[in-house]
């Protein structure tokens, strides 16, 4: 009982977190389907990453906040709805509800199968920007969810150098612990430039932090 007791507590105190969350009262305001927009937001307007005529492919992106903010930003209005300068491809093992202009694709990335699916849809685009804020499930098991992590992480990083523009971006979604200094090397082999943001949308209590890859150095 005392179990369920503490649980209750957990879940209340992070309700009212939640509840009472500046980022949750902004994307309520401001139509966003959750908070997260903002961290994205922020790497974007610190980056500059996104911009109207870019081709964009968004990685777990269900509830779609993220896909939800590059649209506004291939809006020529910045608007959520209407005329859209660009393409954007979004793809999670969730369903999506559908959001104006974005192409959504519903499958696990791990899969060859649904990765096919996701270059039919680009057909011949190269992509400019690839956004990743996909995590798996974790399961308190440390090196279980480092390795699960890490997997995704790789795929993301494959699937970037296959498809980005030379000059293009990647932006993932990792956490502090162990494997994550692996991923960083990953990133500054890969990357021209790699710059690691933990935007402050992201909660201070979580190891989440994100890594963005600009530009792609010359295969050797």
């Amino acid at each position: 009982m005392k179990v369920k007791t503490q649980s209750k507590k957990v879940n209340k105190a992070w309700l009212n977190d939640h509840v009472n969350d500046t980022y949750v009262k902004l994307a309520q305001k401001e139509g966003y389907r959750a908070r997260a927009a903002y961290k994205l937001k922020e790497i974007d307007e610190q980056l500059g990453l996104i911009k109207p005529g870019y081709t964009v492919v968004d990685l777990g992106s269900t509830p779609g906040a993220w896909s939800q903010y590059v649209r506004r930003r291939l809006s020529p209005s910045g608007a959520a709805a209407g005329q859209l300068n660009g393409c954007i491809i979004s793809l999670d093992i969730l369903p999506m509800e559908p959001i104006e202009g974005v192409t959504f694709l519903n499958g696990d990335f791990r899969e060859p199968e649904v990765l096919e699916r996701l270059e039919r849809a680009l057909a011949g685009r190269v992509v400019d920007v690839v956004v990743s804020d996909m995590a798996p499930n974790l399961s308190g098991i440390e090196s279980a969810d480092a390795a699960r992590i890490a997997h995704l992480v790789e795929l993301a990083v494959d699937f970037a150098c296959a498809h980005l523009k030379p000059d293009g971006a990647l932006v993932v979604k990792l956490f502090h612990g162990s494997g994550y200094s692996d991923l960083v090397n990953l990133f500054k082999q890969t990357f021209k430039v790699v710059k690691p943001l933990k935007p402050k949308a992201s909660r201070d209590k979580s190891s989440e932090t994100f890594l963005v890859g600009m530009g792609l150095k010359a295969k050797s």
